[in-house]
C-alpha cells in the first residue's frame, strides 16, 4: 500500500470504538508472558509424559523454529502485502499491516496484539496437532519461539539502533523494505528466504543516504 507520506511519529487510528482500538495495541513483554509458559510446558510434557528423548525433542523443536522462518516470509510477502481490490479488503489489509507501513515506528503495534494472536495460535496448533500428532508438543514450541524472536527483532529494528555491527544488515534490509521498495526484503528475523526466493536487497550496491540514516537513528540516552 502506498501512502502520501510515511510518518515516523504518531500512530494510525484503526477503530472509532476506544475498546476495539485498545485491543489493537500490545507490548512485547505481554506476548512473551503469554507464550513462554506454553513453550516450557509443552517441552516438559514431551519428555516427562510422552517419553520422547532429548535428541528427538531438540530436532523437532529446531524444525519448528525453521518452519516459523518460512511461515514468516510467506505471510509477510503474500498476506500482509496482499493487494486489495475493494474498500472492505483495503480496510482489512490496512488494519492487518498497512498501518505499520504508514506509521512504522508505532511501538504499540510492532507485535500482533494478544487476542488475534491467540486465535491464530490456537488455530495453527489444532491444524498441527491433527497433522503431526504428539510431535506437535515439540514442533509448536519451536514455532512459537520463532514468532517471539521475530516479534522482538521487529520491535528492535523499529525502536532501537542496531546494538552490534553484525546486526546492521538486518536493520538495513528491513528499512529498505519500508522506505525504498516494499516488494523486497520480506524477512525480518532472518534474510534466509529472501536469498532463497530472490527478494533480498543487494546491500553492497544500495547506497546509504546519510541524511536519511541520521534521521532514522535514535538518540542515545546519556
Amino acid at each position: 500500500m502506498k501512502f502520501e507520506k510515511i510518518h515516523n511519529k504518531g500512530q494510525a487510528r484503526l477503530f472509532e470504538n476506544p475498546f476495539l482500538e485498545a485491543l489493537t495495541k500490545s507490548h512485547p513483554l505481554v506476548i512473551w508472558g503469554m507464550y513462554l509458559p506454553v513453550i516450557i510446558y509443552f517441552l516438559y510434557r514431551s519428555g516427562s509424559t510422552l517419553g520422547f528423548t532429548p535428541l528427538t525433542i531438540s530436532l523437532v523443536f529446531l524444525a519448528g523454529l525453521l518452519f516459523w522462518s518460512l511461515f514468516e516470509y510467506v505471510a509477510h510477502r503474500f498476506l500482509f502485502h496482499w493487494i486489495p481490490q475493494t474498500p472492505r479488503s483495503t480496510k482489512f489489509v490496512y488494519t492487518l499491516h498497512g498501518n505499520h507501513h504508514h506509521y512504522p515506528r508505532d511501538r504499540q503495534r510492532l507485535f500482533m496484539p494478544p487476542l488475534p494472536s491467540l486465535l491464530i495460535a490456537i488455530t495453527l496448533f489444532v491444524l498441527m496437532r491433527v497433522s503431526m500428532g504428539p510431535y506437535v508438543f515439540m514442533f509448536f514450541p519451536g514455532f512459537l519461539l520463532g514468532y517471539l524472536l521475530y516479534g522482538s527483532m521487529h520491535y528492535a529494528i523499529h525502536a532501537w539502533n542496531p546494538p552490534f555491527k553484525w546486526m546492521k544488515p538486518l536493520w538495513r534490509n528491513h528499512h529498505l523494505h519500508h522506505y525504498k521498495n516494499e516488494h523486497q526484503g520480506f524477512g525480518v528475523s532472518s534474510t534466509l528466504w529472501d536469498h532463497v526466493f530472490g527478494t533480498m536487497f543487494d546491500l553492497n550496491k544500495e547506497q546509504e543516504d546519510q541524511e536519511k540514516v541520521r534521521s532514522l537513528m535514535f538518540e542515545k540516552k546519556s
